[in-house]
């Protein structure tokens, strides 16, 4: 079995009960619900690297923002027959303020490679099943319950 390991920043938006996330293409979270954010490219900040990837994969200007939380996941992967073990580490922050409009649907390019538009979600209707797997870790530690 091969080792994927993938370090990103990511934003959590909630908002009376709902929580922004984006439609996922590709990778081990292909289909499913995840938290706007990517790969921290080499010479990057973190901070920056949320900033650049809300933009390219929300369509948002991240105004304020602030850490929340460095976690990591860990779970196998079967990519077209090939076994990986992701080890995926997330630097979570909170965007307390932003602008431009959420853009719903966004196509896959080059530069935004994997998120099809971003929506908000009920937070008490999420299931795990839908969810990516750093998705539930966040959530589940800001104290909600997911089915």
């Amino acid at each position: 079995m091969r080792e994927f390991k993938h370090l990103g920043a990511y934003g959590i938006i909630i908002e009376k009960g709902n929580i922004l996330l984006i439609k996922k293409f590709g990778g081990p979270y292909d289909g499913k619900l995840d938290l706007p954010g990517g790969t921290i490219e080499f010479g990057e900040r973190p901070k920056d690297t949320l900033k650049r990837e809300l933009l390219e994969e929300v369509g948002i200007a991240a105004v304020k923002i602030e850490l929340q939380d460095v976690d990591a996941v860990a779970f196998d992967w079967n990519n077209n027959g090939e076994e990986f073990v992701v080890h995926h580490i997330g630097i979570f922050y909170n965007v307390l303020d932003y602008k431009n409009e959420i853009q719903s649907i966004v196509e896959v390019t080059e530069i935004n490679d994997d998120s099809m538009g971003a929506e908000f979600y009920e937070i008490d209707k999420l299931r795990k099943k839908d969810l990516s797997n750093i998705a539930i870790l966040e959530l589940e530690k800001l104290g909600y319950n997911l089915k």
